[in-house]
């Protein structure tokens, strides 16, 4: 079944006035194959090339909400979902493509796809104890192996796969409907397994680091899966995919996971015939990582900050977070959190940070400095890439 959608490109209202920022163009429904058909806008303007436009009435995804569940913060939550994006752009670039939710793989198929497959004997034990068991045995987590100890039966089967997400990229026909003209998949994979141990050995939750050579060749094994599945679906047998494997973060940390592969199937494919390694990391700053694997970066950072003490003795904290790939800074998020006293101060020390953003940092990475209080947000600083002249706002 082809799905389409049509595209109604709203330009402006009767006699009420332009609405800014939209086209129309009338659009006559194709009696092809199509089952149904949706009007739809796609806002005229585009915030940047990094986003894609998107067509309106929002359609959730099939799986929404269940990403919050299965990944361990919501900064690995929002690198998973982004990341996928920017992963997606060089396939399907944001200037030909529109984006929309994953509509093809539902939360029930995700859900199954994210249990343990069980050896025939698990099932007829899952049977045995409930007459009316028939959930599909198609799970690509690991089958429990059953060890000496909890610890050992953890470490012989941690659960690798933490979730999957879909999202769809749609094309412009000569018609003025648009169709599927890609999916991409993530793959989230737990970098660390975590497990509690019986009452009988004391109960305490316990976790197991996973080897990252380990979780990346299962995570190619599921991927694989995961492609020859999706080609069996109706309306993805034929279209371009792309897969990333997202290694998230463990629970307790601040700064999120990343890719560390990701693979093209061309349109028609069902197998994965080449991945691409990924060297993407994130630091935070200060940190005795970051000074030990980037001290040029870190020096930089702690002169910004030192030169924050100097002149602004009543600021709670200076932090950063630093997204590196192939070992080179691309984007630096700065918060900094004040006590300020009146705006006049506030202005003051907007315009003082950011004369030091110009003067520390290098203009070839994408900055941005948060300035916040008791309050909430106070001022804004963002500096693009190759920019030289940053951005500033004070709400």
């Amino acid at each position: 079944m082809n799905r389409f959608l049509a595209i109604l490109l709203v330009v402006s209202l009767a006699a009420t006035g332009c609405v800014p920022g939209f086209e129309k163009e009338e659009v006559i429904q194709d009696p092809g194959e199509q089952e149904t058909m949706e009007k739809a806008i796609v806002p005229r303007y585009k915030i940047s090339d990094d986003y894609y436009q998107t067509i309106l009435p929002f359609k959730a995804g099939q799986t929404r909400g269940q990403v919050v569940a299965r990944l361990n913060s919501r900064v690995d939550v929002e690198q998973f979902e982004t990341g996928l994006m920017r992963l997606s752009q060089e396939p399907f670039p944001s200037d030909k493509y529109l984006y929309q939710e994953g509509q093809y793989i539902d939360r029930t198929t995700v859900s199954q796809w994210l249990a343990r497959k069980l050896t025939d004997a698990q099932l007829e034990e899952k049977k045995a104890a409930d007459k009316n068991y028939k959930t599909p045995n198609n799970g690509l987590n690991p089958v429990f192996v059953k060890g000496k100890t909890t610890e050992e039966t953890n470490k012989k089967s941690p659960i690798y796969l933490a979730h999957i997400m879909e999202q769809n990229y749609l094309v412009r026909k000569d018609d003025g409907t648009v169709e599927l003209g890609g999916v991409s998949v993530g793959i989230a994979l737990n970098s660390v397994h975590y497990y509690n141990l019986t009452v009988a050995e004391g109960g305490f939750p316990r976790e197991y680091a996973i080897d990252d050579d380990e979780l990346e060749k299962a995570g190619k094994e599921i991927a694989e899966e995961v492609v020859r599945r999706m080609r069996k679906i109706d309306g993805l047998g034929n279209v371009p995919i792309v897969v990333g494997l997202f290694k998230q973060s463990p629970a307790t940390s601040i700064v999120p996971g990343h890719f560390i592969a990701k693979a093209n199937i061309p349109s028609g494919e069902g197998s994965v015939s080449n991945w691409e390694e990924l060297n993407e990391e994130y630091h935070l700053f200060p940190s005795k990582d970051a000074t030990e694997k980037y001290r040029d970066d870190a020096v930089r950072f702690d002169n910004f900050k030192l030169d924050i003490d100097d002149y602004f003795p009543n600021h709670t904290g200076v932090i950063a977070k630093g997204y590196y790939r192939d070992q080179e800074l691309q984007q630096l998020n700065i918060e900094i959190n004040m006590d300020f006293y009146g705006k006049s101060e506030l202005i003051g020390f907007t315009q003082y940070v950011t004369g030091l953003v110009m003067e520390h940092f290098p203009n070839y990475i994408n900055l941005q400095v948060s300035i916040t209080s008791i309050n909430g947000e106070e001022a804004l600083i963002v500096r693009d890439a190759g920019a030289d002249e940053p951005f500033v706002h004070i709400y």
